[in-house]
């Protein structure tokens, strides 16, 4: 199946759907790695919309990229809840760990703000961590 297919048909699996948007650009964002500029303006023709509001919506969410980056993904929540429990004494750890290999991005707030500091990979949720269970986690990702 081409590319052209697999996005036209998770724009069909979504397009009946009120408010499809922001489900089809995750779906396509899954599925691609990226939303690109041609992946906009499709999904832009198939919802009646501009290109412009449909790339306003990609580029205002930090979860959607406009080029696909095939390094795997940390998440590190820096919220308030998170900071109070040490998540920043983590970072330069985290940073070093990371290096080129890793993306290491922030959020803020994965919803275990009584367990911080914590991260994701993928789904996978992780909390109560230290230097060494971060550092550890980034050299698995």
């Amino acid at each position: 199946m081409s590319r052209a297919q697999r996005l036209a048909g998770i724009i069909a699996a979504h397009n009946g759907r009120e408010g499809p948007l922001l489900p089809i650009l995750h779906a396509v964002q899954a599925a691609f790695g990226c939303i690109d500029r041609e992946a906009e303006a499709e999904i832009a023709r198939a919802l009646n919309l501009s290109r412009a509001e449909v790339h306003g919506v990609v580029s205002f969410y930090h979860d959607f990229r406009q080029s696909a980056d095939p390094r795997p993904e940390v998440q590190l929540c820096r919220a308030e809840a998170c900071q109070a429990r040490g998540a920043e004494a983590l970072v330069p750890a985290a940073e070093a760990a990371a290096g080129e290999r890793v993306r290491l991005t922030v959020v803020h707030c994965l919803g275990l703000c009584s367990v911080g500091p914590n991260a994701r990979v993928g789904d996978d949720l992780f909390a109560r961590l230290d230097e060494v269970g971060l550092v550890r986690l980034i050299g698995a990702a």
